[in-house]
């Protein structure tokens, strides 16, 4: 493997990292199924592990969201690590979560989605902040993401971001309302209160399901699948 070992900053972020330099296909042979890594440019990009806060919102907003896909029958959510390579000659991203709708599935292989996602989440840690502010964003407009949520737990700024394609292929801010609630574009008929993301009485997943589509229409569900 030619892959050339560099000391460099990452523009993206306040520290200096190592990194390797190496072709799309010798990244595709040297990660692996427990690699957390994007590439780049030519560059791999590893990541940190991430912390529990972080896990606790990629979490809780996963399963809130594979809750409403499967009843509704939308299409897939995937969680990370499962790469997105957006565009074919781009980047390969490892989205914290992203949603493909029906109508796209056949962007998805067993190894990656190869096009991009109907709904890409980043959830923001320290060493993210520019990346997933700037980079990311202009890359998921470009390569036609519709929908992009930047979601920032972090205790001393809390902060969630929404952003819609307009006609003109740009992303265009969605504000929460006046009660808290923000509501999906491209999932019609999910809304969800932002505080769920950091508050400690937060509804577990479910219950925060009923609360948007109502217990009903999750029974109703259970029932056609059995």
């Amino acid at each position: 493997m030619s892959a050339i070992i560099a000391i460099e900053k990452n523009t993206s972020d306040t520290a200096s990292k190592k990194s390797l330099r190496m072709t799309y296909a010798e990244f595709r042979d040297w990660s692996g199924e427990d690699t957390h890594a994007e590439w780049v440019n030519g560059e791999v990009i590893e990541q940190m592990p991430p912390k529990n806060l972080h896990q606790n919102v990629v979490g809780f907003l996963y399963e809130l969201l594979d809750l409403f896909v499967r009843i509704f029958q939308l299409g897939i959510v995937r969680v990370a690590p499962f790469e997105m390579r957006a565009s074919p000659d781009g980047s390969a991203r490892e989205p914290d979560i992203l949603y493909i709708a029906n109508e796209h599935r056949d962007r998805l292989t067993e190894e990656r989605l190869a096009g991009p996602a109907d709904l890409v989440i980043e959830v923001i840690s320290d060493e993210s902040v520019a990346r997933d502010r700037a980079d990311k964003f202009y890359e998921y407009e470009l390569a036609g993401v519709r929908e992009y949520w930047i979601i920032d737990p972090r205790p001393a700024r809390p902060r969630a971001d929404f952003y819609v394609l307009d006609a003109q292929m740009r992303y265009q801010p969605i504000p929460i309302d006046a009660d808290g609630i923000y509501r999906s574009t491209v999932l019609p008929g999910f809304w969800m209160r932002v505080e769920w993301l950091w508050s400690a009485n937060a509804p577990e997943p479910l219950r925060a399901l009923a609360q948007m589509i109502g217990r009903a229409k999750i029974i109703a569900a259970l029932g056609d699948a059995e």
